[in-house]
């Protein structure tokens, strides 16, 4: 793990936005489509840590972005060139575009300045929508992958990210997959070799410290949405 002076030069708020993978009721809430990855992102703390990562952010001027996964009620324009897909399109809860099953999870708060990227296709948060225009036009140089799942949406969202040129941190206790064993692989055996692994109290202790700016004039958390 990099030093504290390394990771505050990092992670300055300045050049650096915050991500949350697929953070949505449907998925990590009480009534998820997928109750195992659920119960693993609220039993292991990753949901909370990624909830406390966004208040930090919003206090230290990080930029936040949601990117949740949706799609349309007749499925137009929807992937089903994977047995993945085509499972979630059998699934009893729908991620349907404008339902409640993706609006942003509690304890997870939303503020007005938060942007928020939801895609009809594929598995990366990034490839095929707005995100990199957004990233380059915040000025963004380091990306910050929090949520889920470790099994596909955050590795892709990580090689995404320095595929197109941006500097991938990864809280290691922010992102949830499933079964509870994979995620420290996937970290130690991939992510680590692409991505600066750090954790929740590094971050926070990094954003926190001393920083009383606000980006914009500061930032409103709102309810999740």
């Amino acid at each position: 793990m990099p030093t504290r002076e390394q990771l505050a030069e990092l992670t300055d708020p300045a050049t650096t936005v915050l991500l949350t993978v697929e953070c949505q009721q449907g998925v990590v809430g009480p009534g998820s489509a997928l109750p195992e990855l659920a119960r693993e992102a609220r039993s292991s703390g990753a949901l909370d840590n990624v909830a406390r990562l966004v208040s930090a952010a919003h206090e230290a001027g990080v930029q936040v972005l949601h990117a949740v996964a949706e799609r349309r009620p007749d499925g137009r324009g929807a992937n089903s060139n994977a047995r993945l897909f085509r499972a979630a399109g059998r699934l009893p809860v729908q991620q349907h575009s404008g339902s409640t099953a993706v609006r942003i999870a509690e304890p997870i708060a939303v503020a007005d300045e938060d942007l928020v990227v939801r895609r009809l296709h594929g598995l990366s948060p990034i490839a095929g929508t707005d995100v990199d225009a957004l990233l380059r036009n915040l000025g963004c140089r380091t990306l910050v992958v929090t949520g889920v799942s470790a099994n596909v949406a955050v590795p892709n969202a990580v090689f995404d990210a320095v595929n197109l040129g941006y500097t991938a941190v990864v809280p290691a206790d922010a992102i949830a997959g499933v079964p509870a064993d994979y995620t420290p692989a996937m970290i130690r055996n991939t992510l680590a070799l692409v991505a600066t692994v750090t954790s929740t109290d590094s971050l926070l202790d990094c954003w926190l410290s001393g920083r009383t700016g606000r980006r914009q004039g500061g930032r409103g958390a709102t309810t999740p949405g």
